[in-house]
């Protein structure tokens, strides 16, 4: 506790300096090292101030070169307002921009903005590569044959291990492992309810999540959430006797980048408990903290079972291997009958693989490596969209994730913009994507996912430009 005190109180005193002016925009600060000499703290000290500092936008890491005074320090620009959707979902699923935005997967010929994903560098795709290999000489017949359905014995055991770092106590037992983190939530919804049943979930929201719930049969109800803090609190509490399943991305939501405070993810849980609704937790961004500071999960402070937490490996190692998984507590063997019926099991090769980075400590690595990039690009977009977008576009400033979501003028249609960038080989996500209602037409999300360009730069500009003739 004494070491944390530490840093923040240095990391205080920097911050303070920087905000009054007496170290400018551009000025080079201490190494880590000097750090160290001057406030007479250890290495690991002075690292922890920079992450603090880098968290705030007040400092910039050029590779090679040192810490900067980041010339993006934008803590007091205004963000994008709370939601407010109607308490009734009217379920107008916007199919035909969700079918145009998604058909652009995969496109060499457009600059995908629109695409929440990892590109190139971003990716551990060589490592991955060996991993498969090896995976083909251990498995037995090179893993060809079915895996048993609860999922590979050694990934469960990673992450029942890594459940750690977000104050889970889970043992293998406790995983079964599917096809990407959608998958997982599908099974989830069918384990939980039936056709005619609602399900509460954040506002905006990752268009998968509601056409599969109302795919499946389900009302969709949308709660108001504040793109800093999540769904609020105090909204849920009103709608508990209407809903039977809440589902939430509670850590770096898509789109917004919303992190939920500890505090309320505890509340949260307590409150779902006590009327028996059961929370579908969603944390497929949980690991891509820019700070270093991974946030806990709902599950954390799950005691009834009451918990389904799910991920995956798509936005940290490689979206196109499908590997994910659920922790679904008292509705576990539930979950194993679904699977067995839906995809009877899980491709052995990939999991084992995945399985084996993690435990070389490659993966952790990896993320460290990731996050710093991530923070990197996310610094450089920032830095666009307040200097180089029309005047009152406001815009998130996440903690972590692969989500900024950008608010236009109110005359601005987001998706006649898309329609202009279409034209010039960009794809943006326009926010009417993201809600079964009419709202966020001036909204789009924008992915930090793409490795920095000079082409990603003119790219990003441009949209900027464009959304000056979208009305």
């Amino acid at each position: 506790m004494k070491h944390k005190y530490i840093y923040l109180n240095v990391a205080q005193k920097l911050a303070n300096q920087i905000r009054n002016g007496v170290l400018k925009k551009g000025d080079r600060l201490p190494s880590i090292r000097g750090l160290c000499d001057e406030y007479d703290i250890s290495m690991n000290t002075a690292k922890r101030v920079y992450i603090e500092l880098e968290s705030e936008s007040l400092v910039i890491s050029v590779p090679q070169s040192g810490y900067f005074v980041s010339s993006a320090n934008y803590s007091d620009y205004p963000l994008p307002k709370a939601s407010n959707p109607m308490l009734l979902a009217d379920s107008d699923v916007p199919k035909d921009i969700i079918n145009k935005v998604y058909s652009n997967i995969g496109s060499k010929n457009l600059t995908l903005f629109s695409i929440n994903a990892l590109y190139g560098e971003f990716l551990p795709t060589n490592q991955m590569k060996k991993e498969i290999g090896l995976a083909i000489k251990t498995l037995n017949n090179g893993g060809v044959d079915y895996e048993s359905v609860q999922g590979s014995v050694n990934l469960r055991r990673m992450i029942a291990s890594r459940s750690s770092t977000w104050g889970g106590n889970l043992t293998e037992e406790d995983i079964v492992t599917t096809n990407g983190s959608i998958n997982a939530i599908s099974l989830c919804l069918l384990a939980l309810g039936r056709p005619g049943d609602t399900v509460a979930i954040e506002s905006p929201c990752y268009p998968g999540i509601f056409q599969l719930a109302i795919d499946l049969g389900f009302k969709v109800l949308e709660l108001p959430t504040d793109p800093v803090t999540g769904v609020k609190i105090d909204a849920l509490r009103e709608v508990l006797n209407e809903i039977d399943i809440c589902l939430l991305i509670s850590n770096y939501n898509t789109p917004l980048g919303s992190c939920m405070p500890t505090e309320h993810k505890k509340i949260v849980v307590e409150l779902l408990a006590q009327h028996n609704i059961p929370l579908i937790e969603d944390d497929v961004y949980g690991d891509l903290n820019f700070n270093g500071k991974r946030p806990t999960c709902c599950k954390a402070f799950d005691t009834t079972g009451n918990v389904l937490w799910c991920s995956s490996i798509s936005k940290t190692i490689a979206p196109g291997y499908r590997v994910g998984w659920v922790s679904a507590g008292k509705y576990q063997d539930k979950i194993i009958e679904l699977k067995l019926i839906h995809s009877i099991s899980s491709p052995p090769l990939l999991q084992e693989a995945v399985a084996s980075f993690i435990k070389s400590g490659k993966y952790e690595k990896h993320l460290r490596e990731l996050r710093r990039k991530l923070f990197a690009n996310y610094q450089k977009i920032l830095d666009i969209i307040i200097n180089e977008f029309p005047q009152n576009t406001k815009v998130t400033r996440p903690e972590g994730g692969l989500s900024l979501w950008i608010e236009f003028d109110e005359k601005v249609n987001t998706i006649k913009l898309y329609d202009l960038c279409i034209k010039e080989g960009i794809s943006i996500a326009p926010g009417r994507m993201f809600t079964v209602q009419k709202q966020f037409q001036n909204c789009i999300r924008i992915s930090i996912g793409l490795p920095w360009s000079n082409d990603v730069e003119d790219k990003l500009k441009r949209i900027g430009v464009l959304s000056k003739k979208a009305f």
